[in-house]
């Protein structure tokens, strides 16, 4: 009888595997330290201390000056959701919203629910490198402009944006600004004291902790208004149970996060340029994306002429995992909204598969990707060079 195959995880933009010993800091709290952090007595005070080092080991992994400036959410959407709705409630004047084509669903999904209202929306455009067009976000900006919100890192091409410099532009403006890091937590490093940046979105899935928590950096003095209103937890600015075991995951992937993150980016590029290599060997495809300015795990192939979601689907029965894109979007049969804003030509955008991969990816695994690629793309282009000359026969 022949070995099972061990499935090879290259979805890690999607989410990431929880880190077993997230899992085991989490675990008393939801035995034996159970207690509500609100709560006076001895139950309540062992939980709240654990709060308080899960965002002490957030605020060193992101570097901001105090505890205080981390507010706990039940992912990045909530947290780019109350950034941007606080943000047109609390700026007198200001009613305008700058952002990106490429941006997540997160916020576009808001965004354009925001025009049905009647909030103006700018979207600037992306170059061919998926690149942000500088001077294209400088004129967006004007006097009623309430916030720019601009996301670190993309998550389908891994393109980095300067986020640290625009939101240098955006407070010249007057304006607040706002990062979708959820993607670059983890992957980047960060040092948000000395930046111009106002409020920052982060989940703790996308680096090795739980689903269902995440975290809004909000910069002391940014005035504010909560999304969701209850109780004083969070100083006010979040009301409702705090999640504990998912903040308790979410500090501790935080600390390991920090402890690991340069020589696994240093690795992990190394994995993802083999990976690259020995792919792009076959020909007829392309990486998209900026080359020379993404996160390190992160490649988008394109293959010319093929179907992307065949080539997914192969891999998959092969016991490979990667996506065509956003997860989030991943039922809709419509192309990429980036690989269209990157105006990424129709027969190359539909081979486009994306490969995302974590610090528990390995050499092995790596190289047998490639022999899978390779082995499907070139049966598909055997198939498709049949197919024509059939029908032209």
């Amino acid at each position: 009888m022949s070995e099972k195959r061990v499935p090879i995880y290259l979805d890690n933009n999607a989410t990431t595997r929880t880190d077993p010993t997230v899992v085991q800091a989490m675990l008393p709290f939801f035995t034996e330290q159970f207690g509500n952090a609100s709560s006076t007595h001895a139950f309540g005070d062992e939980v709240a201390v654990a709060v308080r080092q899960a965002r002490a080991s957030l605020r060193d992994l992101l570097g901001n000056a105090y505890d205080h400036e981390i507010v706990f959410t039940s992912g990045g959407t909530e947290a780019n959701n109350a950034a941007i709705l606080s943000a047109l409630a609390t700026q007198e004047g200001r009613d305008e919203v700058v952002t990106t084509s490429v941006e997540h669903s997160a916020v576009l999904a808001l965004t354009q629910q925001l025009a049905t209202k009647g909030v103006k929306t700018h979207i600037v455009p992306v170059d061919a490198r998926g690149r942000l067009e500088i001077e294209a976000f400088r004129s967006a900006l004007g006097p009623r402009t309430a916030i720019a919100s601009v996301m670190w890192a993309n998550n389908e091409t891994g393109t980095l944006f300067p986020v640290e410099f625009l939101a240098g532009l955006t407070r010249e403006a007057g304006a607040l600004f706002h990062t979708d890091a959820v993607q670059a937590i983890g992957k980047v490093p960060l040092n948000l004291k000395d930046s111009g940046i106002d409020m920052l979105a982060l989940s703790a899935h996308k680096l090795h902790g739980p689903k269902g928590v995440g975290a809004l950096y909000l910069r002391k003095g940014t005035t504010f208004r909560p999304l969701i209103c209850g109780g004083s937890q969070e100083r006010g600015r979040r009301g409702g149970t705090e999640n504990i075991p998912g903040i308790v995951g979410l500090g501790k992937a935080a600390e390991l996060a920090a402890e690991r993150l340069e020589p696994e980016r240093i690795r992990i590029a190394a994995l993802r340029d083999r990976l690259e290599q020995g792919i792009l060997h076959n020909g007829e495809c392309v990486v998209l994306g900026d080359l020379g300015n993404r996160l390190a795990n992160t490649t988008n192939i394109a293959f010319d002429h093929l179907e992307g979601e065949a080539i997914a689907h192969r891999l998959n029965r092969a016991g490979i995992a990667v996506s065509l894109g956003s997860a989030c979007s991943s039922g809709s049969m419509q192309p990429s909204h980036v690989l269209r804003a990157m105006q990424v030509p129709a027969w190359r955008m539909h081979g486009a598969v994306r490969f995302s991969l974590s610090r528990e990816t390995s050499f092995a695994e790596v190289d047998e990707v490639v022999c899978a690629v390779s082995d499907i793309v070139a049966r598909m282009r055997a198939t498709s060079r049949a197919t024509v000359r059939e029908q032209t026969s």
